[in-house]
């Protein structure tokens, strides 16, 4: 439904500024897009790295003009349906390719590897690297304003409601490695995870968004303009990543056979990469201009999403792909998917006191960083040790908050984004 009463800004950008900003961003885009709808729909054919690049920039470009409208979007959207459908959209560039992996696994099994290897790639990219960056940029950012003693991002007493769902849905997740397959089961039990996450936020407590640059520009048109603008991105660029999705896929793995890679670790790290780019980039910037709090509840919430709605959707993708009711794992995938799942508790377990600090931004992004390297079995469950020492470690200093968030998604009060977006903080919106 449509929020009516929201409050009227005092300060707007100005009307040639919001033109300029818009016109620069379709072009940009625009450019980016183009060219792969043309060889998509006149079926020309490149070789394998052209194609990954033309499609890949498409994509990218897509889950900006996604992101941009889902942030505007807030002005106008309230109820637990629209937010669903709403969270349902925005993920739409960073799960498709999955999602299609997935789906040809059920009638080609090698590409089991390939849907194992995206999922698990954008969790721990999302966790590893966006987390971390996120911090040490607000922290940089608060010593060059004059504070000296800052040393990491405080959380706000709501975040523990994501992080309850977070630690439940990783505990769950560990059923993966174990039993060396992705049932059926275990990704309605996910989904409905999910589900409930979205009730509890959209029956949250109310809380202005922030938007900057394209977003703001949007968020500024009037009401009927804007709306309109946002429905038309929304199936713009819907159309353009259900288009896209395929030929990146596919390119993605042959150009890993043309040039030499491993397609597992290009499927892995460069297929998350472009499509979580828009995010990572839109949270820096809010972590440059001191909001860095606001940024990593987001990653936070994004986290949620990846561990509940994207691990849930693969087995059903895989089925109606025509496979069974399990996508079943090798010694390999299970190994990857124990990486995962054991960073994702030690990075819960570092923030359960809702205190970021610079030393647990460090470790994430050391160990991230260090897993390059591993190759070997040997290598990747020493890792996992590491993960597991560490995170174990920090439950227990952090021990008396772990009751709470635990119980949080029952009994805690989260937050919804809805109504006029906050101006910043010179009284007015800037551009990307």
């Amino acid at each position: 439904m449509l929020a009516i009463d929201r409050p009227t800004a005092t300060v707007s950008p100005t009307a040639s500024w919001r033109r300029r900003t818009l016109t620069r961003s379709g072009l940009i885009t625009g450019a980016f897009v183009v060219p792969a709808v043309v060889v998509r729909v006149a079926g020309l054919h490149t070789g394998a790295v052209p194609a990954l690049l033309v499609f890949g920039a498409a994509v990218v470009s897509a889950s900006f003009l996604l992101a941009w409208a889902a942030e505007a979007a807030q002005i106008d959207v309230s109820g637990g349906l629209a937010t669903a459908l709403l969270a349902l959209i925005a993920v739409l560039p960073e799960y498709a390719v999955d999602l299609y992996y997935a789906f040809v696994s059920g009638h080609n099994a090698e590409y089991t590897q390939y849907a194992a290897a995206n999922m698990t790639g954008s969790n721990r990219l999302l966790m590893g690297l966006g987390w971390p960056v996120v911090v040490l940029v607000s922290i940089l950012v608060a010593r060059k304003s004059g504070s000296d003693k800052f040393t990491g991002l405080t959380l706000e007493p709501a975040n523990r409601v994501e992080l309850g769902f977070l630690s439940i849905a990783g505990v769950i997740a560990f059923v993966i490695p174990v039993s060396g397959q992705i049932h059926l089961g275990l990704g309605l039990a996910l989904l409905a995870w999910f589900g409930f996450y979205l009730y509890k936020v959209s029956h949250g407590s109310v809380e202005e968004p922030d938007l900057i640059g394209t977003a703001a520009a949007l968020g500024d048109l009037a009401d009927g303009r804007r709306r309109a603008a946002v429905i038309g991105l929304f199936l713009v660029s819907g159309g353009i990543i259900l288009l896209c999705a395929k030929p990146f896929a596919d390119n993605l793995v042959a150009a890993g056979t043309e040039l030499g890679i491993n397609r597992f670790l290009l499927v892995q790290w460069l297929a998350p990469l472009a499509s979580e780019a828009p995010e990572f980039i839109i949270a820096i910037i809010f972590a440059t201009r001191g909001k860095g709090t606001a940024a990593i509840a987001t990653l936070i919430s994004s986290k949620v999403n990846q561990w509940t709605l994207l691990i849930g959707s693969l087995p059903i993708a895989h089925l109606l792909g025509g496979g069974g009711f399990a996508l079943q794992l090798d010694p390999r995938q299970v190994e990857e998917v124990l990486l995962t799942a054991t960073q994702t508790m030690m990075g819960v377990a570092l923030i359960l006191a809702l205190r970021f600090h610079r030393a647990a931004a460090c470790t994430l992004l050391g160990l991230f960083v260090v897993q390059f390297p591993i190759f070997s079995t040997q290598g990747r469950l020493l890792l996992c040790g590491v993960y597991a020492t560490v995170g174990i470690a920090a439950l227990i200093v952090n021990r008396r908050h772990l009751a709470g968030t635990l119980t949080a998604p029952f009994f805690g009060k989260a937050i919804r984004h809805s109504g006029h977006p906050h101006l910043d903080v010179e009284g007015s919106a800037r551009p990307l």
